[in-house]
């Protein structure tokens, strides 16, 4: 069920209607039996995924508070029975065809089986929250959770279930467990951040997807040059906003409901002065992650510069390799470790970066590295993202035949359907988007916005529901407007 489809709009509101009609004591009940039809909406068979992860983890918690003896053999059982499904349902073929590869290259007659696998929708975020709840208790940070129910709520809680920020059991679990009275100001500003998050996803990021980066992606023999420029640059700010919006959709709906979600995106382009910053702001919920339980048990900064590189690289790795089993993303993610390292060895002082004096500038540098990796995370295969990175600057030693070339692309995206109205559309959402990732960065936008005189507010509110309604992307298939993270 996708946020942006008229079932999720009838959904949502029988949830929020119930949700305050019942007394507290059913209102987990409520949310956990409506979380999995959320999520069976999809394919009913794999909820059986998510109860045995929330059994498994449940008892292992439990487990390990009763017997602290066989911890390690607990949480041995959790990593085990978690990572064996994301690698079942995400990696066996990868890993198959890449042995296949290796072995045909040193003439041994070997060929893994490919199986017909579906990957199931979320199983990547579900997984690493659930096991973020046995490494905390493992390492003392997090009583065990008893009550069952409360418990699989946090793991199947359905605003962020497919999609996250991935939660820490830390900050979910105990508002899972505290009694929400209906509140007008946090109903009110939750109902504010997700018609912001439709505006991005179904506005901005759709509207750049349709009209620029899938027509040059997806027939990439036909550009070269400025266009392909034109079209990863779009493709960065169409990531940012339809997960964005997906992120702001969700924490809008846990607000309505009294439960506050982490930020996930803090403006990644805008703002950002150095690949460090960036992280820093761009899917905060997975860099943490792996910062917590993979870069800092591997030694993190401890063990010298040498081994801070390796670490970095080997964390970055496997973040590439949980957004996709494709060479691609292995090679987008050691694109952001080389970046990071260098920025490391350039500034040798233990103490984080400042912004430089030339803000700006390192801001444009930040923003032209970022895209560069993302050719690699767009692409369809490593092939098609060398073409792009071979052609991408073709004739820039010409600058006016460059300009020429571009112009002629551009008059065949216009065919299919980017005209001098529809780009100046698209300029003039990303610059609204700017204005209030600018706000967002000095106050609260939302609040700052609430605080304007009546009518000057409900015509923002007013303007930007039809803005939604006339030039957001519809279509006869929910599939064709699916969030660009349900696939990892």
């Amino acid at each position: 069920m996708l946020f942006n489809s008229l079932p999720f709009l009838v959904f949502f509101p029988c949830v929020f209607v119930l949700y305050y009609a019942l007394p507290f004591r059913l209102q987990k009940y409520m949310l956990l039996l409506a979380s999995y039809y959320f999520y069976m909406c999809w394919k009913p068979e794999f909820i059986v995924l998510i109860l045995f992860s929330t059994l498994v983890d449940y008892c292992c918690g439990l487990g390990m508070a009763r017997c602290p003896k066989r911890k390690k053999w607990l949480l041995a059982v959790s990593l085990t029975m978690n990572l064996g499904l994301l690698f079942f349902f995400k990696y066996l073929n990868f890993f198959g065809e890449t042995l296949t590869a290796l072995c045909k290259a040193v003439s041994i007659p070997f060929s893994a089986p490919a199986l017909s696998i579906i990957l199931p929708v979320g199983i990547s975020f579900y997984t690493f929250q659930t096991l973020s709840y046995t490494l905390d208790v493992y390492k003392g940070k997090l009583e065990p959770e008893r009550d069952f129910v409360t418990f699989a709520l946090f793991v199947s809680f359905f605003p962020q279930l497919v999609a996250g920020p991935i939660e820490k059991a830390s900050n979910l679990l105990p508002q899972l467990k505290r009694e929400h009275p209906f509140d007008y100001r946090s109903v009110t500003w939750g109902a504010k951040l997700m018609a912001w998050g439709f505006f991005k996803k179904m506005v901005v990021a759709d509207q750049l997807a349709v009209l620029i980066v899938d027509p040059v992606y997806l027939n990439l023999e036909n550009y070269q040059g400025g266009a392909l420029v034109l079209a990863t640059c779009a493709f960065a700010f169409q990531i940012y906003c339809d997960f964005g919006g997906y992120s702001d959709i969700a924490r809008g709906c846990a607000k309505m409901m009294g439960v506050d979600l982490m930020v996930n995106f803090k403006s990644p382009y805008f703002f950002s002065h150095s690949i460090s910053n960036y992280w820093q702001r761009n899917h905060i919920s997975l860099s943490q992650w792996f910062t917590e339980y993979v870069y800092i048990p591997l030694g993190g900064s401890r063990k010298g510069r040498a081994k801070q590189y390796l670490f970095t690289t080997i964390t970055f790795f496997l973040s590439g390799l949980w957004h996709g089993a494709e060479w691609s993303f292995v090679i987008w993610g050691l694109l952001q470790a080389v970046y990071i390292n260098l920025e490391r060895a350039c500034h040798r002082s233990k103490e984080p970066p400042k912004p430089p004096p030339l803000h700006l500038l390192a801001i444009l540098t930040t923003f032209a590295l970022s895209c560069f990796s993302l050719i690699f995370f767009r692409a369809a295969n490593i092939g098609d993202a060398l073409y792009v990175v071979r052609h991408a600057l073709w004739g820039i030693g010409d600058p006016a035949q460059y300009c020429k070339n571009l112009l002629t692309n551009l008059t065949g995206l216009e065919a299919m359907g980017l005209g001098l109205r529809q780009g100046a559309f698209l300029l003039g959402a990303l610059l609204l988007l700017f204005l209030f990732d600018l706000a967002d960065e000095r106050t609260d936008a939302i609040a700052m916005v609430s605080r304007w005189p009546l009518a000057v507010r409900w015509g923002c509110y007013l303007g930007l529901a039809l803005i939604v309604l006339i030039f957001g992307v519809y279509g006869p298939g929910y599939d064709v407007r699916a969030f660009a993270y349900f696939q990892f």
